[in-house]
């Protein structure tokens, strides 16, 4: 999560149902495709590793995941909690289908997740905005095109 919270306002605010809770904020990366729990992922380091995924090559760590949901067995809860306890866990997770796998996911995580939305997060969010996920409210922030100012970020001129 960042220090101070973002003062400039939303490029965009979807509403939905809140899965887990926590507010969490970061960069996104999206993909259209589900993503594996069982072979899919890298747990120590959370990179995508199952061949033909648009995201094969990129870790989740850090960032805010926001996909359409997940595929797979009941490894997927196994391998994002290994991801966590690594430190290589997305910051929070914003998804179209909900499933136990998915759900549980977010549990064992401890992040924030968000599900059900009034819009399509695939469509609206692109990979490198900046978002906010509020699983307490069941609301995503969207900063387009990277970070907001932040409450204390020295104020830049031109000479």
């Amino acid at each position: 999560m960042s220090a101070a919270p973002s003062t400039a306002p939303a490029s965009l605010v979807l509403r939905g149902r809140g899965i887990t809770p926590g507010i969490a904020e970061g960069e996104a990366l999206v993909t259209h495709q589900t993503i594996s729990g069982w072979g899919g992922m890298h747990a120590p380091t959370g990179t995508i590793i199952e061949s033909r995924h648009e995201l094969r090559g990129q870790s989740v760590a850090g960032r805010i995941l926001i996909f359409p949901g997940a595929k797979g067995s009941s490894g997927w809860s196994a391998t994002f909690h290994m991801a966590r306890l690594a430190g290589a866990a997305p910051r929070a997770m914003v998804f179209n289908v909900m499933t136990p796998k998915v759900a549980l996911g977010a549990v064992v995580m401890r992040i924030p997740a968000v599900t059900e939305l009034d819009a399509d997060p695939l469509t609206r969010i692109a990979t490198g905005d900046w978002v906010r996920v509020d699983g307490d409210r069941g609301e995503v922030s969207v900063w387009t095109g990277g970070q907001p100012a932040r409450a204390g970020d020295p104020v830049s001129s031109l000479a």
